[in-house]
């Protein structure tokens, strides 16, 4: 059982959806007490549908769940965030919890300015692949987060896969380019393998479980290895064989500056929406 915390630690979910959903199903399978776990959303059927399948309690509001809360976690959509922050700011000042942001783009210093500006904050990144608990999660800390309160965060959201800490809150654009947005360059690269092998010759459903099967063995390998990529790679490609033809068809296209080109497009395009959103 990993140690997340003080058990008798109050976290509160200020949204039910599916990344408060994944996180909730991680807690409790690893141990956490869901009697110490509330949730509030709008949704009350959502709600229910959590407090029905983990036993944690659905708060009355968002401002009844940050008043009981040791842990507040922000998990709703980064448009309708400012204005949940702003009706939970004198709670918070108050109570002084950990606030945990999920949002996607919200910067620390606008969540600080719209929680009254002394909250202590940990913004993170998650990505889809939390919603089956082998996410990719990167945190940044704010000032004024203690060590302990880091440890809280890592616990948290380490409950949906692996955790990562940047000191730079900059570079969580980058991480939105790589992470963030990753599993869908993964998903285009097993639609194209699949389109490829199907117009030559291979039935659908033969093309996609070799994909998938394919693309998890590589994953696994590399997630096991002490190897980088790079010399995963050279070990399977044969001097004049198949793999190495192919691979320089690929290298003939530039792949690896197409991608350079995508994350480079995609950060940018991050720190955009963070300025829209923070106005």
């Amino acid at each position: 059982m990993k140690q997340l915390g003080k058990m008798s630690d109050t976290i509160a979910f200020i949204g039910g959806g599916n990344m408060a959903g994944s996180l909730i199903a991680g807690l409790v399978a690893d141990g956490y007490d869901p009697a110490n776990i509330l949730a509030a959303d709008l949704d009350g059927e959502k709600l229910a549908a959590l407090a029905a399948r983990f036993g944690i309690h659905p708060a009355q509001s968002s401002l009844d769940a940050a008043e009981r809360a040791d842990i507040l976690v922000l998990a709703v959509k980064p448009q309708v965030l400012h204005e949940v922050c702003r009706e939970l700011g004198a709670t918070v000042a108050r109570r002084r919890p950990l606030v945990i942001s999920v949002a996607a783009g919200i910067r620390e210093e606008n969540l600080r300015a719209w929680l009254g500006g002394e909250a202590s904050l940990v913004r993170s990144m998650p990505n889809t692949p939390a919603m089956v608990q082998t996410g990719a999660t990167v945190l940044h800390a704010g000032p004024g987060v203690s060590d302990a309160q880091r440890d809280q965060a890592e616990s948290i959201l380490r409950a949906v896969g692996m955790t990562q800490w940047v000191d730079d809150e900059d570079l969580m654009d980058t991480v939105t380019a790589l992470s963030g947005s990753g599993p869908a360059y993964f998903f285009y690269i097993m639609e194209a393998l699949e389109e490829a092998a199907c117009e030559l010759g291979l039935p659908a459903g033969t093309a996609r479980n070799l994909t998938l099967q394919t693309a998890l063995g590589a994953a696994r390998m590399a997630i096991e290895s002490s190897e980088g990529p790079a010399e995963l790679r050279a070990r399977v490609t044969s001097p004049g064989g198949t793999t190495e033809r192919a691979l320089r068809t690929l290298e003939d296209g530039h792949l690896k500056t197409l991608f350079a080109r995508a994350l480079g497009d995609a950060r940018e395009r991050s720190s955009e929406l963070s300025k829209l959103l923070g106005d």
